[in-house]
């Protein structure tokens, strides 16, 4: 199967992640469509269910023995909104020099340029293996990933991640620490405020306390490296009460920390808490933290694999703020680098496209990569 039909397939089938289970699904299409073509290829496959079973990892393998090379990616898309969109998110379309479509950016749009790599070795004797892994809800909870780290598998000596980086390799990229404070006060009259207790009130104090230590960490915290050279705070959403008649019983704020590498992120969570369940007493009320972290990820500069992508695209490595399956990777022993042929600023947008004319070039790039770490 050619290229171009091959990611038609593949933006066809909705795997969008989310938190929202209205709107969650799963990735089943997807990872069968990647296990069939691979299959055909003399690929060995193995789908992983998880605990969803309407989603599932692959770990497709040619060759055997110990090293060898990971080319990684998610199936799974963030949410969209159609109305936004200048044509079906779900059918891809090639105008402008483009291919426009849910994915083909961020990241299905890898896969069928890694298939058209690995045509070009099916009949070689490879020296070390060429693992292609394929995994679930990377944009919602990192599910994927955390079930092969506690699997303990792939195991090989490299990896490659081919998130959008505009070909250009990255070897560091911040954390994320997703925060959910809930606050359980008790409605009443507004017109007697003893009647109640306001929890958008004890919501106000707590906003003050996160903000504060927003400052002390962007003042103590730094890495010239990358382009926001400090650790960022967003206060995302916030949500309380019903009415202005009544005090507000409940009050819920979702926020996030980008955290560099090297900080501690169960010392950060520590602080946060330390900061604001004091305002359970002060208050009267109820307060619950909820965590979710991806750790920030670094290779060592001078890395193997740093040292081949760089001499392949003739870029020196950078760093990015946004958060992969980096990691998960590194903690099973691969010396990992994120490139990709999309562009970040064309991900999680309305018309999400990739060029054509990073087709070729990521394909040849993948064959001398393959060729270096696999022959």
């Amino acid at each position: 199967m050619q290229l171009i039909p091959m990611l038609q397939r593949l933006i066809a089938a909705n795997s969008i992640s989310s938190v929202n289970a209205d709107i969650d699904q799963g990735n089943r299409e997807v990872i069968e469509l990647l296990a069939q073509w691979l299959s055909d290829l003399g690929f060995a496959t193995e789908v992983m269910p998880l605990a969803d079973p309407r989603k599932a990892n692959l770990i497709a393998t040619l060759g055997n023995g110990p090293g060898g090379l990971v080319l990684a990616g998610h199936t799974d898309t963030v949410p969209c909104d159609d109305s936004l969109w200048s044509h079906d998110p779900f059918k891809m379309v090639e105008k402008n020099h483009r291919l426009y479509g849910l994915g083909t950016c961020d990241m299905k749009g890898f896969f069928p340029l890694v298939i058209e790599a690995a045509k070009q070795f099916v009949s070689k004797p490879l020296k070390q293996p060429l693992i292609i892994l394929a995994t679930a809800d990377e944009e919602s909870s990192m599910a994927g990933a955390q079930m092969l780290a506690a699997a303990g598998r792939p195991r090989a000596r490299y990896a490659l991640i081919g998130e959008p980086t505009g070909m250009k390799p990255i070897n560091m990229h911040k954390g994320i620490m997703v925060e959910k404070l809930v606050i359980e006060g008790r409605s009443g009259h507004s017109s007697d405020p003893s009647l109640g207790r306001n929890a958008m009130e004890t919501m106000h104090s707590a906003l003050g306390e996160l903000l504060k230590l927003r400052d002390e960490l962007q003042g103590s915290h730094n890495n010239p490296t990358f382009q926001v050279a400090y650790p960022t705070m967003n206060l995302g959403c916030i949500h309380g009460g019903n009415n202005p008649n009544r005090i507000c019983g409940r009050c819920e704020l979702g926020f996030e920390i980008r955290p560099l590498p090297g900080m501690d992120m169960t010392a950060l969570q520590q602080q946060i808490s330390e900061r604001i369940l004091p305002l359970q007493e002060r208050d009267d009320v109820m307060i619950n933290i909820d965590h979710y972290c991806v750790p920030a990820f670094a290779t060592e500069p001078h890395s193997s694999m740093v040292k081949i992508c760089e001499a392949l695209t003739h870029h020196s490595c950078e760093s990015v703020s946004f958060a992969t399956e980096a990691p998960y990777l590194k903690d099973l022993g691969m010396d990992v680098v994120i490139l990709g042929p999309g562009s970040v600023e064309q991900a999680h947008q309305p018309d999400e496209y990739l060029p054509l004319e990073r087709i070729q070039p990521t394909v040849d790039f993948l064959i001398q990569l393959i060729g270096r770490c696999c022959l």
